[in-house]
């Protein structure tokens, strides 16, 4: 860990109502200009954590897996949208750049970003999200069925281990 990642949570999350309370809490700390960027296999909880973070946010409608728009914008009662995103159909950073998201005015969460985000924030949040070896077997990967509706974030509730590390000036105060 370098000297400017610092972790803001690191420790057992027991199930998927659980997982959007810590979205939640998460969503009450962000604001425009912020970028969390989400790691974890399929099933693992990433869009729970993303509809925690979008009632924290008071975005209006439900937030669901943007797994074949690629990304959806959640428009906020009170204040900045989220913008919500699935990088696990792109092929690099500069198909995520054509995506010509509003970093600037919306919080960013991004789902398969990691290595697809390098130079486009001095300070963001990274979550990993690890569940347990062969947990979220029924979870089906959403390149396999192309017109499954099925969230591949609706697993049985398993315990899962999630880790936020903060990185760069913006998350220095906590």
């Amino acid at each position: 860990m370098t000297d400017d990642a610092l972790p803001l949570f690191d420790g057992p999350v027991a199930d998927a109502e659980t997982m959007e309370a810590l979205g939640r809490r998460l969503g009450g700390l962000l604001r425009a200009g912020d970028l969390v960027v989400l790691t974890g296999p399929l099933g693992a909880g990433k869009t729970t954590l993303t509809r925690g973070i979008g009632e924290g946010l008071q975005v209006r409608g439900q937030v669901a897996s943007p797994t074949f728009v690629l990304a959806r914008t959640h428009p906020s009662a009170t204040g900045a949208p989220l913008v919500h995103v699935d990088a696990y159909r792109l092929g690099g950073a500069a198909e995520l750049d054509d995506l010509d998201l509003d970093y600037e005015g919306s919080v960013v969460v991004v789902e398969w970003g990691a290595g697809l985000l390098d130079g486009v924030s001095e300070s963001w949040l990274d979550v990993v999200i690890e569940r347990p070896t062969g947990a979220g077997a029924a979870a089906a990967d959403p390149a396999s069925d192309p017109d499954s509706d099925a969230d591949p974030d609706a697993t049985v509730d398993e315990p899962r281990h999630v880790t936020i590390t903060m990185h760069g000036p913006r998350w220095a105060h906590l």
